[in-house]
C-alpha cells in the first residue's frame, strides 16, 4: 500500500500560486512542468482545492490559476481537509477474525489512538500556512 502525495503536491502548487502571485494567473501545464507531473494529475488536485475556495481559475487567453485567499491565510489544516480522503490511519481492508481476542478488539482499541493522532497532526497543521513556506523556499532559493 503506498501513501498518496497529494497533500505535498497541493501545498506544492499552493506555494507555487503564492510565488507567482501578482503575476499573471498560471496554466495547469505550468504547474505541472514546477511539479514535473501530467497536467491532468494538477487539474484534478485544483478541482480539489477550488471545492475548498482555496483557487479559481479564469478562463480564455492569459487563463489559468490563481490563490482565492491570500497565502497567510491558507493553513497546511486547510489544505489537507481540500486533498485527503478517508482515515489517516485506516483500519483493517477485510474484517479481522471475530474468533481471535485481538481480531475481535483490535478495531476498538487502535480507534481513540488513531483519533487522537489525527487531532495532534491537523493541530499543528494549522500553525503553518502556505506563507511560511513561502518565505522559506524564498529563504533558501537565495
Amino acid at each position: 500500500m503506498r501513501p498518496s502525495s497529494r497533500f505535498t503536491v497541493a501545498i506544492h502548487v499552493l506555494t507555487l500560486l503564492a510565488y507567482g502571485a501578482g503575476g499573471e494567473p498560471m496554466t495547469s501545464e505550468y504547474i505541472a512542468g514546477s511539479v514535473n507531473t501530467n497536467p491532468v494529475v494538477i487539474r484534478r488536485l485544483l478541482a480539489l482545492l477550488r471545492r475548498a475556495k482555496l483557487v479559481r481559475s479564469q478562463g480564455g487567453p492569459g487563463g489559468g490559476w490563481r490563490l482565492v485567499p491570500a497565502a497567510r491565510d491558507i493553513t497546511l489544516r486547510q489544505v489537507f481537509r481540500a486533498v485527503e480522503s478517508g482515515d489517516l490511519f485506516p483500519l483493517h481492508g477485510s474484517a479481522p477474525n471475530p474468533r481471535c481476542p485481538v481480531g475481535r478488539t483490535i478495531r476498538a482499541a487502535l480507534s481513540g489512538h488513531y483519533e487522537q493522532a489525527r487531532r495532534a497532526l491537523e493541530r499543528d497543521l494549522e500553525r503553518t500556512t502556505i506563507d511560511d513556506l513561502l518565505q522559506e523556499v524564498r529563504a533558501v532559493a537565495r
